[in-house]
């Protein structure tokens, strides 16, 4: 048996006449704008159980979706189910919309609305959805760093919606920093960097958290930054620092996104050896040690192309956002470079090192070291 498709105007009709119009997309759909009169049950919910949301199976039941096809499908669902009288509205929301009918939107609190708006792109995604959104809402992300990486990546992140921003900085702002620390204004000069980070991204997103954190980051001090983490971004330039948050990140079993920059060149990886010992590398089965300081200057020594930075802390961003709604394929095992003059990437595979001092199976964690002693020790 072929299921009725009724017109927007006559779905309308047999609605004044006691049918019941039900709209089944999803609620971040209807929050957009539901036919007049329309009740909203997603799909899922209500095949899941049809008794609970519906009345006598025989009563005239007409469904509504965004475009005909969802609704065409539920209608046969419930059709098998044993309701007998039912019909979809062809050309779901969008023809009643285009028919000049009457839309209304749905009762929702200015935290939820905001959700829907904001977010909607995001809810499109089958990969995200609504689950995943909600799961970005309640994760918690250190950012070492509000300079040149982590000024796009914190952009990103509080712009797609991750809950709790930790970032940590002891520097401020300078004038030489704008041409790449893109988080930072003229107006910031002199400020605290985690402050003006902190000003500009709930400029951007007010619904978010951010805790400012105007600290050197050290071996004192690293437990309890990454307390209640779900990842680590790294956004240093400094040997020493990279060290320390790897060996942190592997004794509080935290997913490790690294980026590095210099003058024209950028890599990216994410080291997640203190979830998947064995499996996972980490930043020392990459870098036993540092090289010398004159095959590695930092940026004020040796330059930076001022777009570089944003390359590389966007691909951080998009790893920490991948991890956090646990899709696609991290860049875990596998080291991603880049050339921007020519615009070339190259994939190098990491492999873990069996014999690392620190994330080899069944190594109990060594403790924190002098850091900086040991980067000027192997140089």
């Amino acid at each position: 048996m072929s299921i009725r498709e009724l017109t927007p105007e006559q779905a309308r009709a047999c609605h004044a006449n006691g049918a019941l119009l039900i709209d089944v997309r999803d609620a971040h759909e209807r929050a957009g704008g539901m036919a007049e009169g329309a009740l909203g049950i997603a799909k899922a919910d209500l095949l899941a159980d049809p008794a609970q949301h519906l009345p006598a199976q025989q009563r005239e039941i007409l469904l509504i979706c965004q475009s005909g096809k969802r609704s065409a499908d539920a209608a046969q669902a419930l059709l098998d189910a044993g309701y007998s009288n039912l019909a979809s509205v062809a050309g779901g929301t969008v023809a009643w919309r285009t028919s000049g009918l009457p839309l209304v939107q749905p009762l929702l609190d200015a935290g939820e609305r905001d959700f829907y708006d904001r977010y909607s792109r995001h809810l499109l995604l089958p990969q995200v959805g609504e689950a995943g959104q909600r799961r970005l809402q309640q994760a918690r992300v250190l950012v070492v760093g509000a300079g040149g990486l982590g000024a796009p990546a914190a952009f990103y992140l509080a712009a797609a919606g991750v809950g709790r921003l930790r970032i940590v900085d002891d520097d401020v702002v300078e004038r030489s920093n704008l041409q790449r620390q893109i988080i930072h204004t003229e107006a910031a000069l002199g400020t605290a960097k985690v402050v003006s980070a902190r000003e500009r991204l709930l400029a951007l997103n007010p619904r978010i958290e951010i805790e400012a954190v105007s600290e050197r980051v050290t071996s004192a001090n690293v437990d309890a930054l990454l307390q209640d983490v779900d990842v680590v971004l790294d956004g240093s330039d400094n040997f020493p620092l990279r060290y320390l948050l790897n060996d942190a990140c592997i004794k509080h079993a935290k997913p490790l996104v690294y980026a590095a920059i210099e003058r024209f060149d950028g890599q990216v990886s994410v080291f997640d050896a203190g979830r998947q010992r064995g499996v996972a590398p980490c930043y020392r089965c990459l870098f036993p040690e540092p090289p010398p300081p004159e095959f590695a200057p930092n940026c004020s020594e040796a330059g930076v192309l001022g777009v570089l930075p944003g390359l590389a802390g966007i691909m951080q961003a998009t790893e920490v956002l991948k991890l956090v709604l646990d899709i696609g394929e991290p860049l875990v095992g596998r080291l991603l470079r880049f050339d921007a003059l020519q615009m070339r990437f190259r994939e190098t595979r990491v492999p873990a090192d069996p014999a690392c001092a620190v994330c080899a199976p069944g190594t109990p964690f060594p403790g924190y070291i002098d850091y900086a002693a040991f980067c000027a020790h192997t140089a």
